[in-house]
């Protein structure tokens, strides 16, 4: 369904895509020496360097790869599964906030779509991980993660 060679070359594209939007905005933060030592943006320049380099190399290489089929329709079915409950899950966490949302996705990828696991152990689940989240990171850590629209209507 998805030859290799398509497979190298959009891998390419995307982080040699991303290696350039760290460049372009390292360029934006300042690179180079300054009266301080080394400017912000160097680092991330050279890093940004490093992504686009490996980027071109991996594009003419693959250019060059096999036509045989490396994921099937069963593979691709796989990974949509993993990859769709995710960008859901990263989408509503603007607006149910990050331990709500992380409570349905834990429910939604345990207890729905394949059963993986029993319907009160994904319960459990969903409702562990929210807390767990709630007490590492706002109590611990005090990094307050975000608690989305609902959590401002109802004035947290």
């Amino acid at each position: 369904m998805i030859s290799r060679r398509v497979l190298e070359l959009t891998t390419a594209g995307l982080t040699g895509a991303f290696g350039l939007a760290v460049v372009v905005s390292s360029i934006d933060n300042g690179i180079g020496w300054s009266t301080g030592g080394v400017d912000s943006g160097t680092f991330p320049f050279l890093t940004g360097l490093i992504i686009l380099s490996g980027s071109l190399f991996n594009l003419a290489r693959g250019a060059f790869a096999g036509r045989e089929v490396m994921i099937s329709r069963l593979d691709l079915r796989r990974i949509l599964g993993l990859f769709i409950p995710a960008a859901v899950f990263i989408g509503v966490i603007p607006f149910l906030g990050m331990y709500i949302a992380s409570g349905a996705y834990m429910f939604g990828v345990t207890g729905l779509p394949l059963r993986r696991q029993t319907l009160p152990r994904s319960t459990i689940l969903a409702v562990v991980t929210p807390l767990a989240l709630y007490f590492v990171f706002e109590r611990l850590f005090q990094v307050s993660l975000p608690h989305g629209a609902i959590a401002d209507i109802l004035g947290f």
